[in-house]
């Protein structure tokens, strides 16, 4: 391993191992899951919990979810209601999150909820974060495996590059499916849109947009998931300056989706604004993509990407 890059490890038996032990002996390990890369450490653990921070330059102020392998592990670091029970018959494992009361001696770092009296839960899918979680028997606060406030990760180079040595290990298991961060709900109010949809949820609660005045659950920020360069949103043709990212219609130097399809577009996303980053024009432009299903979740990205 090189001093200025991370060890990247296909996902397998291994690497899982060699994972799992460097988050029992208090390290962090960026690994996938269904929606974007996470940084991950034992949520226990306020030592390897701040590491995260300052591998990712992140406020304090700004809480982490926690992943666990089952309801009956959330159970034991939060009081779940009927509605969150509902929620998580539902959507777990998946993409959705729930902020709920903190449990008493939960045992949780208190860096990991921000000092707030609620904790962000989550049952992943993906095999490689639920081997993970299996393999170190800790649950783990994973944020996107990015510098702070920088473009989410959606494979294992986007992470090396973004974090560099910060982080020693990297699991590499390809390209993430949905592409955009969980959907956050607390009560019956949408909190941050993610790929578990307002109409999806509404099949199971009439659950609500909203957000609160502080920052009471991760992805809250105005300003996130931005690329160095300034993003023009709402484009249906480049600037001179421009690198444009395309959508159904209107072709550009990239797409997220020929064919206009939300949910190709979503997984595209964060690969198609690093593309854009690292190329020779100084703007980026992005074609409208509808405000509806999934593309609630684009459009929240994409908007927080272009406050600078």
């Amino acid at each position: 391993m090189s001093a200025q890059l991370p060890e990247i490890r296909r996902y397998g038996t291994a690497a899982v191992a060699a994972a799992a032990a460097a988050i029992r002996a208090g390290g962090i390990v960026a690994v996938p899951t269904e929606t974007v890369y996470g940084l991950a450490a034992d949520a226990r653990d306020s030592a390897a919990v701040a590491r995260i921070y300052a591998a990712k330059g992140r406020p304090s102020f700004n809480p982490l979810i926690v992943h666990v392998l089952d309801l009956a592990a959330a159970e034991a670091l939060a009081l779940f209601d009927d509605d969150a029970r509902e929620l998580a018959a539902r959507f777990w494992p998946g993409p959705l999150t729930l902020v709920l009361p903190l449990q008493e001696g939960a045992g949780v770092a208190s860096l990991v909820t921000a000092g707030l009296d609620t904790i962000a839960l989550r049952v992943p899918a993906h095999r490689a974060m639920r081997a993970l979680l299996a393999a170190s028997g800790a649950p783990l606060a994973a944020p996107s495996a990015n510098a702070s406030n920088a473009i989410s990760p959606t494979r294992a180079e986007h992470v090396a590059a973004s974090l560099g040595a910060s982080v020693p290990l990297i699991l590499d298991d390809g390209a993430t499916a949905a592409g955009v961060e969980s959907t956050i709900v607390a009560g019956r109010t949408i909190l941050r849109p993610g790929p578990v949809t307002a109409e999806m949820l509404r099949a199971v609660l009439p659950v609500v947009p909203g957000a609160t005045a502080h920052v009471s659950a991760p992805g809250q920020l105005a300003s996130h998931y931005a690329p160095r360069k300034p993003l023009r949103l709402e484009a249906v043709a480049a600037e001179a300056d421009e690198w444009l990212i395309g959508y159904g219609a209107v072709a550009g130097d990239d797409t997220l989706s020929a064919a206009g399809d939300p949910v190709e577009a979503a997984a595209r996303l964060f690969d198609a604004l690093h593309r854009a980053d690292a190329s020779a024009r100084a703007r980026i432009a992005v074609a409208p993509v509808p405000e509806a299903g999934v593309g609630v979740a684009i459009n929240d990205r994409l908007r927080r990407a272009a406050q600078r």
